[in-house]
Parts: C-alpha cells; structure tokens; sequence
C-alpha cells in the first residue's frame, strides 16, 4: 500500500466531495488530508492530536503547500490516502501528503505540505514538543 514509514488510511469518495463534474473539487482535498493528519498524529505517532490543540494548545498550521493533481477521483472510488515525514526541523515539518488508487498506485493528488508547531497562546512558533518528536523518529529513523 504504503511506500516505507508511509501512513496510510482508505478513503471512500463521497458524493460531498465532489463538483457537478462528478469529480473531488480540490478544496475537498485539503479537507480529507488534514483529516490524515489528525489520525497521524492519532494512531500513527500515539499521541492525542485533540490533546495537543485544546489541552497543550500547540497548533500544527500549515504555512506553504505544493501540489500536483495528476488523475481525477470520482464519487465512489476507494482511495488510499497517505502521509510520510520527509523533513523534521526544530520547530517545522515537511510532509509528503498523497491520494493514490490502492489497486494500481495511480497517485491523483500528491502535496508537500510543510506543517509548524505554534502556541495558540502567542500564535508564534515553537519548538516540536518532545513526545512528538521521538515517535516521528521512532516511525523514520532516519530523520532522528
């Protein structure tokens, strides 16, 4: 499914996710992937993202994205979507954040998403808190 330290979640194309086209309107995208990241944070680093925000308050906002979209998906379609680490700085990440066909590996979409941690007290960046650092190491070693 995935490639490596990739983490990967289905996802149903739903009928809200899509244009008159029949095809995912894009901002639907970024909506779905920010989902993945949530679960990343979850399941995939073992911690709790909800703790993060509202108890810790340490926010993950995006501050640049790249993206191709490269093939469409259509409402129906079971889609895998996935999220690996490619750079860990002191206070920002770069993600590698895909829509791929599970059956064939056809990516439709496919961003670099480059995420810092900020106190949502002063809205300014911060260093990765420690816990979430060592399970993004433990997940890829060689980012440690």
């Amino acid at each position: 499914m995935g490639n490596g330290n990739e983490f990967c979640r289905p996802r149903l194309i739903r009928f809200s996710d899509c244009d008159p086209a029949g095809i995912v309107f894009y901002p639907q995208y970024f909506v779905m992937l920010n989902g993945l990241v949530e679960d990343w944070v979850n399941e995939g680093l073992g911690l709790s993202y909800h703790g993060l925000v509202a108890q810790r308050r340490i926010g993950l906002p995006t501050v640049k994205l790249e993206v191709d979209f490269r093939a469409v998906s259509r409402m129906g379609d079971q889609v895998m979507l996935g999220l690996a680490v490619e750079r860990l700085g002191s206070r920002s990440m770069t993600l590698r954040v895909r829509c791929f066909d599970p059956a064939d590996g056809e990516v439709r979409m496919q961003m670099q998403q480059v995420l810092v941690t900020t106190s949502l007290e002063t809205h300014r960046a911060v260093a990765i808190p420690a816990d979430m650092r060592a399970a993004i190491v433990r997940n890829a070693p060689e980012l440690g």
